[in-house]
C-alpha cells in the first residue's frame, strides 16, 4: 500500500527537527538539476529587479530590525 503525499508529510513533520532538516536536504538534492538551474535564474532576475528598485528609489529599504518588528507585530494580531 502506498502512502499519500499528505500522509508522508504528516509522518515527516512528526520527526525531530534534526531529522526533518536531513530529510529536507535529501529532498532538495533529489530535484532535477536542470530545473534547479532554471529556478536559480529566476531568483537572480528577481534579485536584480529588487536591487534596481532600491537603487532607483522606487523602493525604500527598511532596516532589518524594523522589518522584523513589523512582521512580529502583524503576526501577533
Amino acid at each position: 500500500m502506498s502512502l499519500t503525499i499528505e500522509q508522508i508529510a504528516e509522518e515527516a513533520l512528526s520527526l525531530p527537527s534534526e531529522a526533518r532538516a536531513l530529510l529536507a536536504d535529501r529532498l532538495v538534492e533529489s530535484l532535477d538539476p536542470l530545473e534547479d538551474g532554471y529556478m536559480r535564474q529566476l531568483w537572480i532576475a528577481e534579485a536584480r529587479t529588487r536591487r534596481d528598485d532600491v537603487r532607483t528609489g522606487l523602493v525604500k529599504p527598511v532596516p532589518g530590525q524594523e522589518a522584523l518588528d513589523r512582521v512580529r507585530k502583524s503576526v501577533a494580531r
